[in-house]
């Protein structure tokens, strides 16, 4: 019997510990996984994938003369509905998994993983994203400070590695413009158990990510989450 889950929605600000979360999980044995987690063979849907293709696209159009469609020349959005975008193309790639094979879930678990910020970000993004996915799905927010964010974006950040899931950073202001507050609190203070989201009572749970634990002895911390996960 699979007892995996479906589908894991890994939120947090910028540098929180989302990426470092897959990493430790892709660690760790399928078996093993499945045992103490609830996650077996997985595979990410990761919304840095498409920021990055936005910029690579603007880029090729402005070396050919072309106005740029959704980024300025210091890659600053020019359109907000460019985050809900992404969340479409999460959607629209989950569903493409599906509709390719029926037994999808009974052989893997889906991780989708975003960063939102300001006053309505995390809600916004969950408004959008689509009911084959809500239906399915458990959320983890990784909380971390807005202070500790910057300190670890800054710090993971590699030259030359700017497209790297694990090393790409942002600069400072662009932190303080999209970052410094988000929503996870107003959304969190009716029930500490689910989020209301179209309709859907979808479970979620905290790791509490600062002082760092991922890769310090974290096991027990994981296997405490998905156990709370998998009995809600």
């Amino acid at each position: 019997m699979n007892n995996n889950f479906d589908v894991i929605i890994l939120i947090g600000r910028p540098a929180a510990g989302k990426s470092e979360v897959i990493d430790f999980l892709k660690k760790t044995s399928p078996a093993e996984r499945s045992k103490r987690f609830h996650i077996g063979e997985f595979e990410e849907i990761d919304d840095f994938v498409y920021v990055w293709e936005t910029f690579e696209i603007d880029d090729i159009l402005s070396r050919h003369g072309k106005p740029r469609l959704w980024s300025d020349n210091k890659y600053w959005f020019k359109d907000h509905f460019i985050w809900n975008l992404y969340i479409e193309r999460i959607n629209l790639t989950y569903r493409k998994k599906l509709a390719a094979d029926p037994d999808y879930h009974k052989k893997l678990t889906t991780l989708v993983e975003f960063a939102r910020g300001g006053e309505n970000g995390i809600g916004e993004a969950f408004s959008f994203l689509h009911e084959e996915i809500l239906k399915r799905a458990r959320i983890i927010y990784i909380k971390v400070s807005y202070e500790e964010s910057v300190r670890k974006n800054r710090k993971r950040a590699k030259p030359g590695m700017e497209d790297s899931i694990l090393y790409h950073s942002l600069p400072d202001e662009k932190m303080e413009f999209y970052y410094k507050t988000n929503d996870w609190e107003k959304l969190t203070t009716k029930d500490p158990n689910y989020i209301d989201i179209k309709g859907f009572k979808v479970p979620y749970a905290v790791f509490e990510n600062e002082p760092e634990k991922i890769y310090k002895g974290s096991s027990f911390y994981f296997r405490f989450l998905f156990q709370f996960l998998s009995s809600h």
